[in-house]
């Protein structure tokens, strides 16, 4: 590598620790996307704590850290209105055998905010309530199939959705063809998929917007796809909600799913998810249906009041601070100084930011403006070198202007090394290693 570029970063009890990881967790971390095959080779720090907008590794580095906790951490780590409203619930016990009052209000605070939906059951993340859905969408229909949307990444770790990956072993094709998709944004393409299969899709499921908006008329156009064909349709909204707005996207854009599920940005950073939904399908999984009764969701851990009481915090200070706002502020200043470096530079073309401000990604591209995992990985190692941890520029409301300007100034280094590799038509100088690699692939 070539030094003169980007500075020596050893992280001696990182690389320890990962071993240690590997050595007894399959991966070496709990969730892939953590995985050190997701940063350049020996330069996967392992943190011991974070405050606010930073995180520090286990060798005492400190970084300024975006993607916080996959998106859930939207708020900062350990906020105080959302620790001092879990370490009270656990004062008084976190769970019981019957239900607390924390979950009567945890619901109403969440119907609340959420006014389009008419009941809410909560989990402890994403896939559950996906596939909760996805089930009493099948329940209620009658029908074998889900469409879900191609162009999204992620919807469940439950075979319905992990069969259509790379990493499918372990997955009957039975069930696989089970699940159909559809392009984002194309309602002939999915008019058709729906008169492919005629009487037998149960649900369209989709993020309701990503790293574009959607086309106007699109998503009420899919509304009235879904009613005509006799379909349940199910908002994803995981990452939409509270980054959109505090109602999500469906409170933005103004178009009402059957279902839809919420979660990361919800507990910033506790275990808790919802899936909410009109009453009519909802009470499907209740005790005042006079129908089948579906097994909706029943989770031991899913209504831990401390879980619930962070959630209600975060729902206040989202409303009392304005931090949908505030997130998007800091989102354009930092889009803004990022494709200035990058244009400045001379690879504005190259290194690309896409999203919402609120959610922001990058795009490393080679000297063919095509997707590099090489690329991304002499970005990332020079982000590393100048203390800033980001696999995305997704950013936190406890950024201030401060670490946005430190970023673009590391960005612009960063950019000075990118360039050098494009002139060279080689990264490869500059990697000192391996190239991260996808998280969805057939072979480690």
């Amino acid at each position: 590598m070539p030094t003169e570029d980007i500075r020596e970063i050893l992280l001696p009890r990182s690389r320890k620790a990962n071993e240690r990881l590997h050595a007894m967790i399959p991966g070496g971390a709990h969730t892939y996307a953590k995985g050190d095959d997701q940063y350049p080779e020996n330069l996967a720090p392992v943190i011991s704590h974070g405050r606010g907008a930073h995180v520090w590794d286990v060798d005492g580095n400190r970084y300024i850290e975006y993607g916080s906790g996959l998106r859930s951490v939207s708020l900062g780590h350990a906020h105080p209105r959302v620790v001092e409203a879990a370490r009270r619930e656990l004062d008084r016990g976190s769970n019981f055998v019957r239900p607390s009052i924390v979950e009567v209000e945890a619901a109403e605070r969440f119907l609340a905010t959420v006014p389009t939906a008419e009941m809410v059951k909560f989990a402890k993340n994403g896939s559950d309530a996906t596939t909760a859905a996805v089930r009493l969408a099948r329940a209620v229909t009658g029908r074998p199939r889900v469409a879900l949307c191609a162009d999204h990444p992620f919807f469940s770790v439950d075979d319905w959705f992990i069969g259509t990956t790379a990493m499918s072993a372990g997955i009957p094709a039975a069930t696989t063809d089970l699940t159909v998709s559809f392009p984002y944004g194309d309602l002939a393409a999915t008019e058709e998929l729906l008169a492919r299969y005629p009487d037998e899709i149960a649900c369209l499921i989709l993020e309701p917007a990503t790293q574009t908006e959607p086309p106007p008329g699109y998503l009420a156009g899919l509304r009235d796809l879904a009613d005509r064909h006799g379909c349940v349709l199910i908002f994803d909204e995981m990452i939409t909600g509270f980054r959109w707005s505090e109602a999500g996207a469906q409170g933005l854009y103004g178009v009402v799913p059957d279902l839809s599920t919420f979660g990361k940005a919800l507990g910033n950073g506790f275990a808790v998810s919802a899936l909410a939904g009109r009453r009519g399908l909802m009470e499907r999984g209740g005790l005042r249906d006079s129908g089948d009764r579906v097994f909706l969701l029943s989770t031991t851990h899913g209504a831990e009041t401390h879980s619930l009481a962070a959630a209600m915090a975060v729902q206040t200070v989202y409303v009392e601070e304005g931090i949908t706002a505030r997130l998007h502020a800091l989102g354009e200043r930092l889009a803004a100084g990022v494709r200035d470096a990058a244009a400045t530079t001379g690879v504005g073309d190259h290194v690309v930011v896409r999203g919402r401000a609120s959610n922001l990604v990058f795009a490393t591209l080679d000297e063919n403006l095509r997707p590099s995992q090489q690329y991304r990985t002499l970005f990332l190692r020079s982000l590393l070198a100048g203390g800033v941890l980001a696999p995305s520029f997704v950013v936190s409301s406890a950024l201030d202007d401060t670490d946005i300007d430190r970023t673009v100034d590391v960005v612009a280094q960063a950019c000075a090394v990118y360039q050098k590799a494009l002139e060279a038509a080689d990264p490869t100088p500059w990697l000192a290693g391996r190239a991260v690699k996808p998280v969805f692939r057939r072979l480690a």
